[in-house]
């Protein structure tokens, strides 16, 4: 049996062969596409769900851990159709009293903040509600 030379040098003195992803794949930034922040009330709700334009959902509650998902076509598309017919406006000031619940919505480059639900943040809470239920909780 024959031994070539390459074969019985050490391992530092091989050439290193360096292969690269495209800059893209590396550097490729996931950008948020809305954010609903509900927080308040007696029992001190802190729910946050983050979609993002990938379709992809970061989760969390006051208590237990942050979850990371991706949304499935339907749900991606409920989703993006009720986008569709959002209106944010401007924020309200907070009411008198406790134990009230404020919505925070970040979609796009804009914000705002609620106490109560105007008619075109309904179906985008609502949609952003069942994904945290189902996806939070465990199964």
């Amino acid at each position: 049996m024959r031994i070539s030379r390459a074969a019985l040098l050490p391992l530092a003195a091989l050439p290193v062969l360096a292969v690269t992803a495209p800059a893209e794949a590396v550097t490729a930034h996931r950008h948020l596409l809305v954010e609903l922040r509900e927080e308040g009330g007696f029992a001190g709700l802190h729910n946050r769900v983050a979609v993002y334009t990938d379709g992809c959902a970061v989760l969390s509650r006051r208590t237990g851990p942050t979850v990371r998902k991706c949304l499935t076509p339907a749900e991606w598309r409920g989703l993006r159709g009720s986008l569709k017919h959002l209106r944010l406006g401007r924020s309200e000031p907070p009411p008198q009293g406790a134990d009230f619940l404020a919505y925070r919505l970040t979609y796009g480059s804009h914000q705002a903040t609620r106490y109560t639900l105007p008619p075109t943040w309904q179906p985008v809470v609502s949609e952003l509600d069942k994904i945290l239920v189902k996806y939070s909780t465990p199964n």
